[in-house]
């Protein structure tokens, strides 16, 4: 067994030889692990939490910590994740409430990534991903194969079906449709040059001037973006744009999946 010496273990807790238990990890007396686990470093287990065989955990992840419920009086509820699953820094996953069922369940094969919030009750299928900042709360059910994006907040008893992809930054109220893409709408729009930062970086008033009038072209003339892009050369061909404009035009032209106009 490879245990660093400034983990701190408690008597109770069942480490089968072949885990890695990296520096400065904390294991609590009722924490069961499968074989071949990996503790990076700083990993805290906590509460009644059985985890299954050859998952990674990184970095600050905090697994069967209390819930965040006003009601827990600290019953001895439970956190159960099954095998192969990677889950990274500054995850925390509550374990369950008597209340909702008081178990917490994470299947196997999933990728759990940064800073995700696995909430009390939750139920987590097999092969899931869940992305950076994927915040669910309690009574959450995410069936198998889902994927929820970067920054989802998932409301209370929602449930996101099989094989469901959620885009990022969308906020989940209501069941999410199996096999379904769900995305809230995105109109960004670019609101003109940023002078004030700009002025900053020492851009003198005439490439100031230049790239408001490139701009002019590219947002509110009629001309589409392959047009626009036409009419800034020729300007700039002309020698009336300089080479901020210039480099301007090469971005719009590089761009692969097109740009906020």
């Amino acid at each position: 067994m490879s245990i660093h010496p400034t983990a701190i273990i408690a008597p109770g807790a069942q480490i089968p030889e072949s885990c890695s238990i990296g520096p400065w990890c904390t294991i609590g007396p009722n924490v069961i692990l499968g074989e071949e686990c990996e503790l990076v470093s700083h990993v805290v287990l906590d509460g009644h939490l059985t985890m299954g065989s050859h998952n990674r955990v990184f970095s600050f992840a905090c697994l069967g910590v209390a819930p965040q419920d006003l009601k827990y009086k600290g019953e001895p509820t439970r956190l159960e994740i099954g095998d192969r699953n990677d889950i990274r820094e500054y995850v925390t996953i509550s374990r369950g409430t008597t209340g909702g069922g008081g178990i917490t369940r994470v299947g196997s094969g999933c990728l759990i990534m940064a800073y995700t919030h696995i909430g009390h009750d939750s139920q987590i299928g097999d092969g899931c991903i869940l992305a950076n900042g994927a915040t669910l709360a309690g009574h959450v059910t995410v069936e198998d194969y889902a994927v929820i994006g970067a920054l989802n907040p998932i409301h209370q008893f929602c449930t996101i079906g099989k094989y469901a992809y959620i885009g990022g930054g969308t906020t989940i109220t209501q069941d999410v449709l199996p096999y379904s893409l769900t995305s809230i709408e995105r109109n960004n729009h670019a609101y003109g040059i940023n002078k004030v930062g700009l002025e900053r970086r020492g851009f003198t008033p005439e490439e100031l001037k230049q790239l408001r009038a490139a701009y002019r072209l590219l947002q509110h003339s009629k001309l589409n973006t392959s047009e626009a892009l036409a009419a800034i050369r020729e300007k700039i061909a002309s020698g009336e744009f300089g080479e901020k404009v210039a480099y301007l035009a090469d971005f719009i032209a590089k761009s692969e999946r097109g740009v906020i106009k």
